[in-house]
């Protein structure tokens, strides 16, 4: 094998340095997220630059709806790859196979329920949102275009989760890099050169996600040295579907709890007045890139605990976890660093408004620190991800925004009313974010260190030894 062709090639987690693995694996899932911002802002900025204030309102509006579609996306992907990257390590070609073909089987259902059924609920579901009259047939537009073409998005993620669960996280950020491009050079054909307004651009995403998907697929079909991909393994089996669902759907019930978090600390936000509006849409332009690191060590914590769980190498998860955990907090660290010097010129990369700036600063100091604490939690989260414990970080994440951060932000508020601030201090929604965010962590290393994650393991191990039965009978009638 060329040296060209192993960099793009499954990577074996079980050998090697730990954390020389997990690093490998990392930095290209860290490339691809600061991709993935400049592919969801891309839309945004031709749209206003081509067409106008309406058109970019409608395209933002957009985004409620589009995060149930990838709440169901985060799930599967997250399933897939925790499974994949088990029975890869595992060595068990046979698993490995039926669990892809199954991934494959399901992308296609989901799909075709997407299409279908996303275009009647569309404009309802706008209505029910209280989308402006004067944006709301934009709106309906780019969202039905994005749902009839949803199958290149929704084989896109899926089948990069596959690729990353094999160790392989350049070849899903290569396709993902390819994407982007195109993405941006169909926007401002579509748009600016045929005119094509908002449908345009929601086309242009679907024709980048459709060829990305493809490429997933190339990759994965010339992978026959790892699994084979026929239509026996395209059958959805029960054991597998099930399982798949189990692992993945905490996962995205995460991102939706996050997703309406947010939502109620914006009304919160909203009532403190236009500039810590501004300043908070700054900081959380900040907050995107620099929480990137800890999202991506987590994922990579996961596909190599996932594989060294399979292959049953348990003294490696435990190494791995100590040098993963390392490397994220010394990297947060140094974005602490970075944004407590240099955060007034960060700030003003969005803004010339000197008291704009000095706001934002002010609000971002209290969050920085809180930027390590996640390193820990994205971190050991990853790790119980990967032995198949998807259920205790959901109720982490459950416990620290529904608990936690919705009620301190609201109590801090109303203890902090004043005339000069009569809906409370700004500051409540960031100390309401750190609070979370440090309770997260404490909680995260606590129920990481009562391990039942390692429980889940040895389960797992039960469930494939009764299932070899199956498998031999499903074998043979095949």
């Amino acid at each position: 094998m060329s040296k060209l062709a192993e960099l793009f090639s499954p990577k074996d987690m079980t050998e090697g340095t730990p954390w020389k693995r997990i690093v490998e694996f990392a930095i290209p899932m860290l490339i691809g997220n600061v991709a993935q911002q400049f592919y969801n802002t891309a839309d945004s900025i031709v749209v206003g630059k081509y067409i106008g204030d309406n058109a970019l309102a409608a395209v933002g509006s957009s985004g409620p709806i589009l995060n149930l579609l990838f709440v169901f996306l985060i799930g599967i992907a997250t399933g897939a790859g925790i499974m994949v990257s088990q029975y890869y390590g595992a060595k068990d070609r046979e698993r490995l196979s039926r669990t892809i073909g199954v991934c494959m089987t399901i992308t296609a259902i989901a799909s075709l329920i997407i299409m279908v059924i996303g275009p009647i609920i569309t404009r309802p579901l706008l209505e029910l949102l209280n989308t402006p009259a004067s944006i709301i047939d934009w709106c309906e537009g780019y969202l039905k275009i994005l749902f009839i073409g949803s199958i290149g998005s929704f084989y896109y993620n899926i089948l990069s989760g596959v690729l990353r669960g094999l160790g392989d996280s350049l070849s899903a950020l290569l396709f993902l890099l390819v994407s982007t491009t195109l993405n941006v050079f169909l926007d401002i054909w579509f748009v600016a050169s045929f005119d094509m307004g908002v449908p345009g651009v929601a086309l242009a995403t679907v024709v980048a996600q459709f060829i990305s998907a493809i490429l997933c697929i190339i990759k994965l079909a010339r992978m026959k040295y790892v699994f084979d991909l026929s239509f026996k393994m395209l059958k959805p089996i029960k054991e597998y579907t099930i399982r798949l669902l189990k692992l993945g759907l905490p996962s995205g019930l995460t991102h939706a709890i996050f997703s309406f978090a947010m939502i109620a600390v914006q009304s919160l936000t909203n009532s403190f007045g236009e500039m810590v509006i501004a300043a908070n849409v700054i900081i959380m332009r900040v907050d995107g890139f620099a929480m990137m690191p800890n999202f991506s060590f987590g994922n990579a914590m996961t596909t190599y605990t996932g594989q060294n769980i399979g292959a049953k190498r348990m003294d490696r998860v435990e190494r791995g976890t100590k040098d993963g955990v390392k490397i994220a907090v010394g990297v947060s660290t140094v974005i602490t660093i970075i944004i407590l010097i240099f955060g007034k010129y960060l700030m003003r990369v969005f803004t010339n408004t000197t008291e704009l700036v000095e706001l934002s600063m002010r609000l971002m100091r209290i969050l920085a620190v809180g930027y390590i604490a996640m390193a820990v939690t994205q971190s050991l989260s990853g790790v119980m991800r990967g032995a198949g414990d998807t259920m205790t970080p959901m109720w982490i994440s459950l416990i620290n925004t529904i608990v936690l951060r919705v009620p301190v932000a609201y109590g801090i508020a109303y203890l902090t009313r004043s005339e000069v601030y009569p809906t409370g201090r700004p500051e409540s929604t960031f100390i309401s974010l750190l609070v979370a965010w440090t309770c997260g962590a404490i909680i995260t290393y606590v129920f990481f260190r009562k391990g039942k994650w390692r429980q889940k393991y040895f389960e797992e191990e039960e469930k494939l030894s009764e299932s070899k039965a199956e498998l031999q009978v499903l074998n043979t009638g095949s």
